[in-house]
């Protein structure tokens, strides 16, 4: 990964054509987990080869799964069962996926070897108390760094007990850690959430043939159980799909349409945002892939207003707010976020880093500890650094889109954990974008 990556993107221009964004991270990264431990031969197609997946793929083929791809999106797991996973002979490196290390840290908290997890100086700042700890109450021993951060060395353990747990904080790394650990505890794990999260594994779970049962907020599993092998189609990323989402809101003479993006309701908290000021978006050919609801999605330009955003659906939109903020400089009137902390210990403090980057093309920008206040404007053009965060990165290529002159934005190489080939597939809609190494 080059650190010098940078995209220059010059101003104006219009989205139009039709494109497939890359598969959707989230379910690409459970695709590996629960085909690996599962009995018999998952077929996957149209997982996401960015970076942060194939460290999720690496991790297993280091702990004896036998794993043919990716080529073109397809991925063979020949699955190991429940516990036949075996102990890798070196830490395992998860690069800058904090929904790796999250999830793994359950799904390996009940192993009978050891294992510690390392990432990138990114991710080894990120929290991970918020899953050692309720784990702890499961039995499991994880020790971490002295801020609560990794490596996280997993200690082999006996079993682990079911966990009755209510989240401090909606979290669906959280979640789905604890149900993972839940799998290999003694009895019951249920696990209730103060907000609605995305639902992928949950929803993969029962897909793979294991019983979850669901009560409003509350999820639950009994432990010992088993996963049948299953065939399993990754749709496109909501999450990729919203930079393409606001630019052909903002640009006009924009028209275009994104191919078979998931639509889960736990994560269409873009679409309900970015309606409720203003955009022209159409959910058309509304169909399934892999338990998941999928639609293409035709957007076109509309002039967008300024609102407050509903904190109900912060949950649903939280990895998007970087393109959302995108929209709300754009937007005549203000725009205003609260109860997004959430936001400050993703890959950066993406509060602070994008009120920094709308500050200095002229935005008015004011953060504030769980959210932001912006006001709508003329984008000046300017040089921004995305801290290493490839959603800040995209998000401040689409703002060229309406930007007075050209738009230079630094660190970009991470770009290519979520999505890769963002540069070109853009340029095709008609961004005009380059990158540029040094």
């Amino acid at each position: 990964m080059d650190p010098d990556l940078r995209f220059l993107v010059s101003p104006g221009g219009r989205l139009r054509g039709r494109v497939r964004v890359p598969g959707d991270k989230s379910i690409s990264h459970r695709a590996v987990m629960l085909g690996a431990i599962a009995d018999g031969v998952t077929e996957v197609s149209g997982f996401l080869e960015g970076e942060d997946s194939l460290a999720t793929l690496a991790a297993f083929r280091a702990m004896g799964v036998s794993i043919q791809g990716p080529d073109a999106g397809r991925v063979r797991i020949e699955g190991v069962g429940l516990n036949g996973l075996g102990e890798p002979e070196t830490p395992l490196d998860l690069g800058n996926s904090g929904t790796s290390m999250r999830l793994l840290c359950g799904l390996l908290a009940g192993q009978r070897f050891p294992v510690t997890l390392v990432g990138d100086p990114s991710l080894s700042r990120r929290p991970m108390r918020r899953v050692t700890e309720p784990l702890a109450r499961m039995g499991a021993r994880i020790e971490t760094s002295a801020d609560g951060t990794a490596p996280l060395r997993i200690k082999p353990v006996d079993g682990l007990r079911g966990l009755i747990y209510e989240m401090p904080v909606a979290s669906a790394q959280v979640k789905s850690c604890l149900l993972l650990a839940g799998l290999y505890a003694d009895g019951e794990t249920c696990i209730t959430e103060p907000a609605p999260t995305r639902d992928h594994t949950e929803r993969m779970l029962a897909a793979f043939g294991y019983a979850v049962r669901r009560e409003g907020p509350r999820a639950c599993l009994a432990g010992g159980g088993r996963l049948t092998s299953c065939a399993l189609d990754v749709p496109a990323d909501i999450s990729s799909a919203a930079f393409f989402l606001v630019g052909a809101s903002i640009a006009p003479g924009s028209d275009l349409i994104l191919e078979h993006v998931g639509i889960n309701p736990t994560r269409i908290g873009v679409i309900n945002i970015l309606r409720a000021m203003g955009a022209d978006i159409e959910i058309l050919n509304r169909g399934a892939a892999g338990g998941e609801p999928v639609a293409d999605l035709r957007v076109r330009h509309a002039p967008l207003r300024g609102i407050c955003i509903p904190e109900d659906q912060v949950p649903l939109a939280i990895d998007e707010f970087p393109a959302l903020f995108i929209a709300a400089a754009c937007a005549e009137g203000e725009t205003m976020l609260t109860g997004a902390e959430e936001l400050r210990v993703k890959e950066s403090d993406r509060i602070q880093v994008m009120a920094d980057g709308l500050l200095a093309l002229g935005i008015a920008a004011e953060p504030r500890p769980d959210g932001i206040r912006i006001r709508g404007g003329d984008i000046a053009g300017g040089a921004v650094d995305s801290h290493g965060d490839h959603r800040i990165a995209m998000a401040f290529a689409m703002a060229a889109l309406r930007a007075a002159g050209p738009i230079a934005i630094g660190d970009c190489a991470n770009v290519r954990t979520s999505f890769p080939g963002f540069a070109p597939l853009a340029a095709s809609t008609g961004l005009a974008i380059r990158e540029e190494v040094g």
